[in-house]
């Protein structure tokens, strides 16, 4: 299981080096803060954007505890779903990242939740290819700070971040 965890995460990273893209990337953009946009204060409207560099680019993302989240991923790469996939997966407090992202390693057939794992998780999205787009609607957890990754085979180690309830 290790030897195919590291071949995959070779190859993604392989992957992710070898992208022609003649995009520049700027760190800081990288760590921005992701304040919902809220039309109603009771709704906080999340865009997250994460592409062939294996990045989301916002790795913050701040909400108030109660509010209906309407997440918006939007995969704005161009690789197919089999070989650069994302997803959006918001943990429960206390879940091990680390646990969680090698259990969903083998988890294709379910999105890359785990399912011995599905009650440590809050909302995700599907997964989804280059050029595609999903949504999540969930209500946003009591106050504190929760962790979210990509849950797609050796995307956690740089796709995760924290999702902060006020």
């Amino acid at each position: 299981m290790k030897k195919v965890f590291l071949t995959l995460t070779a190859a993604t990273f392989l992957f992710a080096a070898c992208n022609n893209s003649s995009e520049t990337t700027n760190t800081e953009a990288t760590e921005q803060t992701a304040p919902a946009e809220e039309e109603d204060s009771n709704v906080a409207e999340v865009e997250l954007n994460a592409g062939d560099d294996m990045k989301y680019d916002v790795t913050e993302i701040t909400v108030k505890e109660g509010q209906t989240v309407k997440l918006t991923l939007n995969h704005t790469g161009t690789a197919p779903v089999v070989a650069m996939g994302h997803n959006f997966v918001l943990l429960k407090q206390g879940t091990d990242l680390a646990k969680f992202a090698e259990a969903a390693m083998s988890a294709q057939a379910t999105d890359y939740i785990p399912e011995a794992q599905a009650g440590d998780v809050i909302a995700h999205t599907t997964t989804i290819g280059g050029g595609e787009s999903t949504e999540v609607e969930f209500a946003a957890p009591a106050k504190g700070t929760y962790e979210f990754l990509c849950s797609f085979p050796g995307h956690s180690a740089i796709m995760k971040g924290h999702f902060i309830v006020e």
